[in-house]
């Protein structure tokens, strides 16, 4: 159910959830500072309650409210990236609910680059807004994904469709060192670029845990296909209920049903996998199959679609 502007503030003061707009994905947007609502999210979503939440601002005033120890770090990071796609770890004020953090005392902030949100964020204060999907899906990157989850009476302001497609970068900075928790669209190059040190990247052993960040559970992003690295190897695999996906420039076309092909164009297929995922579901197909990435140094987005695909096919 598309609302306004002004429905959507209105049913976020009520305490009520509402799908919003991001240049990622879509998201699941509740007042930050009521915790009732915030518990609305976790049941929606389905969601572990030990999984931390991104708490989205408009403004470096909201950032005041939410989090504290700035750095110059940080002031850099936000005059380059935001509004976008990175959000960074901090510590958290007492203001800010422990269930939006699971209970850690660092929170997660991004100022989204996407003018609807900016703007109801405004009216609204600052929002927690994990993907607006049941949780370990394909995150929604448009109304239809959310309408697929959520049904056909979820509020939502409708955006149009994600221009990014995938989640954002996590950066903690509240610690000694600078990690990225999960990969996105700002890369560990263009971070250490700008701030000339080194950025570190978290390892596998910790994604699994998930404490600081979001999306990093070992089993995330999930359609209900089964989700394959494609085996040249592997012989007289079946055309009728498979889906495939190649990116490298080398490979432009196929005899095959149900053939997406990007020859290089990396931006555009992490905007479409999301879509792609749910879109094999909707024509019944039973494995998705995806050209292996050889080389990471080839494209800066390598890494988090790795990252997105690995945890689709874990199980």
């Amino acid at each position: 159910m598309k609302v306004t502007l002004e429905k959507a503030s209105e049913l976020i003061k009520q305490g009520e959830t509402v799908a919003i707009p991001t240049e990622t994905v879509y998201g699941l947007a509740a007042d930050a500072f009521n915790i009732n609502a915030v518990k609305k999210i976790f049941e929606q979503k389905g969601r572990p309650a030990d999984n931390p939440l991104i708490v989205h601002i408009c403004d470096l005033n909201q950032l005041q409210d939410v989090a504290k120890d700035f750095s110059d770090d940080l002031q850099k990071l936000t005059d380059r990236f935001w509004p976008g796609p990175l959000s960074v770890v901090l510590k958290k004020r007492k203001s800010v609910p422990d269930i939006v953090t699971g209970g850690l005392d660092t929170v997660a902030v991004r100022m989204p680059d996407h003018p609807l949100t900016l703007e109801l964020i405004k009216k609204t204060g600052p929002l927690t807004a994990p993907s607006a999907n049941k949780s370990g899906r394909p995150s929604p990157t448009n109304p239809r994904h959310v309408i697929e989850d959520f049904g056909d009476d979820f509020p939502i302001l409708d955006g149009g469709a994600s221009k990014l497609g995938l989640e954002s970068t996590v950066l903690d900075l509240s610690g000694d060192s600078i990690t990225i928790l999960r990969p996105g669209f700002v890369d560990s190059k263009m971070i250490q670029d700008l701030l000339k040190k080194e950025v570190k990247l978290i390892a596998e052993s910790d994604k699994k845990s998930g404490k600081k960040s979001p999306g990093t559970r070992f089993t995330h992003y999930k359609p209900k296909a089964s989700v394959k690295w494609l085996d040249y190897s592997v012989k007289n695999i079946s055309d009728s209920d498979s889906y495939f996906i190649f990116h490298s420039k080398t490979i432009k076309s196929s005899n095959r049903k149900n053939v997406h092909t990007y020859q290089g164009d990396y931006s555009s297929l992490a905007r479409d996998l999301y879509d792609h995922f749910r879109t094999a579901d909707y024509i019944s197909c039973s494995t998705i199959y995806i050209e292996p990435f050889t080389d990471e140094k080839i494209h800066p987005l390598i890494p988090a679609l790795k990252d997105r695909i690995k945890r689709a096919i874990s199980s």
